[in-house]
């Protein structure tokens, strides 16, 4: 799931913004962690693209945490007796 989500940014930063394809996945991995864009973005695509990639990568990070802390969550649930019959 992360790295079709990087894939695609790496694609959309390279296609709107045109920097070299090593800074497009620097930016994509920037984005897609939480830090934000390294280098600044001229053209109203590439801050259109920016702007969506950004609020598509809070979904994904979310998800992944989910995905990651659903069995933890589980096993709370089952230790404290907590489950639903």
């Amino acid at each position: 799931m992360l790295l079709l989500a990087l894939g695609a940014g790496v694609m959309g930063y390279h296609f709107t913004a045109r920097p070299a394809w090593l800074d497009a996945l620097l930016n994509a991995c920037m984005i897609l962690t939480g830090r934000g864009p390294v280098d600044p973005m001229t053209p109203s695509a590439a801050k259109l693209f920016a702007s969506g990639y950004a609020l598509f990568s809070g979904i994904v990070f979310l998800s992944a945490v989910g995905i990651v802390l659903a069995p933890v969550f589980h096993r709370i649930l089952h230790k404290f007796h907590l489950e639903h019959d």
